[in-house]
């Protein structure tokens, strides 16, 4: 493949990005402007590895060109030889940052995020199992210097949540969280087994790029709004004022309920963040079958047979069968260590989304 061909293209689209941040009025439309900065920086790096592929390409045609007239066994041909090795695993390692440059970002990867976990299949189990699921995405965010903030929760009667819905905040974040969208199953002796069976539960999960104002129009006639008291842990006057907010949106039905410690107006805030979010969701996924996700599609029915990925305790083992990926380190996984599990999906993604542009 000629990369440097592809580069070309962009550096046209470099030339035009320039004269569209220069030209008046570009900066009237924030939004706007956001995205053409966003590009432009993109591409402006795209353009940088492409001078530098370039030069790795030309030293390397200069070493073998050495080679072609130097005596084998003299020493300028085996420094030849070694720079030949040395530009050709740069050039390889060069050439698969370039086909990932040359891939347009999804829209919503740069998003903040909405991750909704429910238990599923499994009964108090498939609880404690969602609650080690939100610790392990706490602690990858935490990782990652991520925000993440609790908008509401229900826990269960043995320290688990039967549901949970938390905002994660940062760089990047839906991109590196939107492929844990799906059935999680987990096998383990439950902490109520008395004989020491393994049991095999399920917990869902949905992650939402969080929605903009601009993105979903939210009319006041279409919304239901209730308030109610916040029930749970929480400080002095929590279970005794109407803190807690339930906004249905009539066109599609969808409800959402947020429950902060004292604050009305802030879990009303929250409540329509996430709102929009399900409801972007479901129009992305009207708009454009490769996000092929609406709530449904997305988490399914928590049965043990729709799984995305088996935690298997008793063998130190995480699956993801999406890839077929097994690791035999689950203890660190649960304790946030995601990325050799979300670096192969992102690559693996990756490779599909250049098949489909022929790249």
């Amino acid at each position: 493949m000629n990369l440097l061909s592809h580069i070309e293209k962009f550096r046209a689209r470099l030339a035009g990005l320039e004269s569209a941040l220069s030209g008046p009025g570009v900066f009237d439309d924030s939004q706007r402007a956001q995205e053409l900065s966003r590009e432009y920086a993109r591409i402006k790096d795209l353009a940088a590895l492409g001078d530098l592929y370039g030069k790795i390409l030309a030293d390397l045609e200069a070493n073998r060109a050495l080679l072609k007239t130097e005596p084998p066994d003299s020493e300028l041909a085996q420094l030849a030889r070694e720079e030949c090795a040395r530009l050709q695993a740069a050039e390889q390692d060069l050439a698969r940052r370039i086909l990932a440059s040359l891939v347009p970002p999804a829209p919503a990867d740069s998003r903040n995020t909405i991750i909704e976990i429910r238990a599923g299949a499994g009964g108090s189990e498939s609880a404690l199992f969602a609650a080690d699921l939100y610790r392990m995405y706490s602690r990858y965010a935490e990782a990652r210097a991520w925000k993440t903030e609790t908008l509401d929760s229900n826990p269960s009667d043995l320290g688990g949540f039967k549901e949970i819905i938390f905002s994660v905040s940062g760089a990047e974040v839906f991109k590196r969280l939107k492929y844990e969208s799906g059935v999680h199953r987990v096998q383990r002796v439950p902490a109520t087994e008395a004989q020491g069976r393994i049991h095999t539960s399920t917990a869902t999960v949905a992650v939402l790029p969080e929605a903009r104002e601009v993105d979903v129009e939210l009319k006041p006639e279409d919304l239901e709004i209730n308030v109610c008291r916040a029930s749970g842990k929480g400080g002095q006057g929590v279970n005794t004022t109407d803190s807690a907010v339930q906004i249905q949106h009539k066109p599609t039905g969808l409800i959402v309920r947020c429950a902060d410690e004292r604050s009305q107006q802030k879990n009303k805030a929250r409540a329509l963040t996430v709102l929009r979010s399900r409801l972007l969701e479901a129009k992305i996924a009207e708009e454009n079958a490769k996000y092929a996700a609406n709530r449904r599609q997305q988490v399914g029915t928590g049965e043990r047979n729709e799984k995305i990925r088996t935690y298997n305790f008793p063998q130190n083992r995480c699956t993801d069968h999406r890839i077929e990926l097994t690791l035999y380190n689950l203890s660190s996984v649960m304790d946030g260590n995601l990325d050799p599990l979300i670096e192969p999906l992102i690559a693996h993604d990756l490779e599909a989304r250049l098949a489909e542009l022929k790249l």
